[in-house]
């Protein structure tokens, strides 16, 4: 009967905010104590929740400092560089915008934390899809993608937490998968490309000229003010609308082509001269994170009182930047806490467990020697459908115990549980998506239905190449 409900529950949740009968955050509150009450257990309905918001708490505290430190060094240019590179690259084509989307998730994934790859990507990237009338959810799905394969590093979360639940080493793990996941990646581009190629047949290619005179146009309808960026009549003008350099942020363009940029160079809240004090700041944020020097949110913590203090070192200023991301941090922390809710339902309740051991147990005897392979397609569901440490610690052991009585090595089971990353990212259970789809103001159902059979998609492919190249 846990079961059936369990299930039930999920799926409940899912078809009414796909359907947008209700926000996430009602859903992730309601639907939950509405099953509590379901299963007799309404009475223990408090100490549920609790349970799950003291486990989500740090997550929480860790995205809202997190969120304050690298929206401010979004601010103050840190990334700049990179983000020019890749608008450079993207220009006012929307098959390379696509692509750009890509490939700048997948290189600002290498500091293994998902909120910050999609604050940047979508801070870079947002405005060119405005301007350009491209589907926000292509940016979203491509962004969650690419993460999502890149997720598995040793120091994102997934490895170290099989590595741990299996007592194995986790480089004994991620290096021999480096071939697959590398294929993975490359479909991932694949596909940016095939839904740029996409996106540029519905809209066409424009000249950046074409683009400006358009929202020159629709500027005036809406009787926003633009204005000049230079003085001495170099055509170029700038919208603003902010100097927070997130998404939705000031913006400039050339005329004549020469530049398109996603944010405003000429923002008030550059600190050129503090630029290597910044670099060399989150560098050692970074390095503490990997090894482990703090926990992640006193780290973020400190850094986001650091960075505040040094670059914006009188009070109104730094209230003005900490309001600035203020909605993003209401967000994220609001929907981390109703998540709670959901999980700690489905924890206390036995639900989880019950689910699992169902999915285990309908596994037939003949598939033991090819338990890896079993392994890694539940991990698709099973990451998407609960937390990563409920599938490592809870049910990977098992599945990895009933491969070991055929034959299969730990390592192999540890390596085909990564495979479900790509669609874990797009979890309802995962609080960085929340960043993601909150930034790009896009519907998270409307997120689910298009980036779903794509994640899944590559979810196969990295398991293919992983079987083809002897890994799983």
């Amino acid at each position: 009967m846990l079961t059936i409900l369990g299930f039930a529950m999920i799926a409940t949740f899912l078809v009414l905010i796909m359907m947008k009968k209700m926000s996430p955050i009602a859903a992730l509150v309601l639907i939950p104590a509405l099953f509590c009450v379901f299963v007799g257990k309404g009475a223990k309905l408090g100490d549920y929740v609790l349970d799950g918001v003291t486990d989500l708490a740090p997550t929480a505290a860790m995205l809202m400092f997190a969120i304050v430190y690298f929206g401010v060094m979004i601010d103050v240019g840190l990334f700049d560089p990179v983000v020019r590179g890749i608008l450079k690259f993207c220009k006012a084509d929307p098959m390379r915008i696509v692509v750009g989307t890509a490939v700048l998730a997948a290189i600002v994934s290498l500091d293994g934390d998902g909120s910050t790859t999609f604050m940047i990507t979508v801070s870079a990237m947002y405005p060119l899809y405005k301007r350009l009338k491209m589907s926000l959810v292509v940016m979203t799905g491509v962004a969650a993608m690419a993460n999502g394969v890149m997720n598995t590093l040793p120091w994102g979360g997934p490895t170290a937490r099989a590595a741990t639940a299996l007592k194995l080493d986790a480089s004994d793990i991620f290096v021999p998968m480096i071939p697959a996941l590398l294929v993975g990646l490359l479909f991932v581009f694949i596909l940016s490309y095939v839904l740029g190629v996409r996106e540029r047949r519905r809209l066409g290619v424009l000249t950046l000229d074409e683009v400006l005179v358009e929202e020159k146009v629709e500027e005036k309808e809406t009787e926003t003010v633009l204005v000049g960026a230079g003085g001495s009549g170099d055509g170029k003008v700038s919208m603003r609308k902010g100097v927070t350099g997130g998404a939705g942020s000031g913006t400039d363009a050339d005329e004549q082509g020469d530049d398109f940029q996603g944010l405003d160079p000429h923002r008030a809240t550059l600190r050129p001269k503090l630029y290597w004090f910044n670099a060399l700041l989150t560098v050692g944020l970074l390095t503490a994170m990997i090894m482990e020097v703090l926990p992640i949110p006193v780290l973020f913590l400190l850094g986001a009182a650091l960075v505040l203090t040094v670059n914006f070192p009188h009070i109104p200023d730094q209230k003005a930047r900490i309001a600035a991301h203020a909605e993003n941090v209401l967000n994220v922390s609001g929907m981390v806490f109703a998540a709670a809710v959901f999980t700690g339902v489905l924890q206390g309740t036995g639900m989880v467990d019950h689910m699992a051991k169902w999915m285990v147990d309908v596994i037939p005897g003949s598939m033991g020697p090819h338990m890896a392979l079993v392994t890694g397609i539940l991990s698709l569901p099973l990451t998407y459908f609960m937390s990563n440490d409920g599938f490592y610690f809870g049910v990977l052991p098992v599945l990895a115990e009933a491969g070991a009585a055929h034959g299969v090595s730990p390592l192999e089971m540890a390596r085909a549980s990564l495979v479900g990353q790509p669609l874990h990212m797009s979890s309802p259970l995962v609080p960085a998506v929340y960043v993601l789809v909150g930034m790009a103001k896009v519907e998270f159902g409307d997120h689910t239905k298009f980036v779903v059979k794509w994640a899944a998609l590559t979810c196969l492919v990295i398991l293919g190449a992983g079987m083809l190249f002897g890994i799983i």
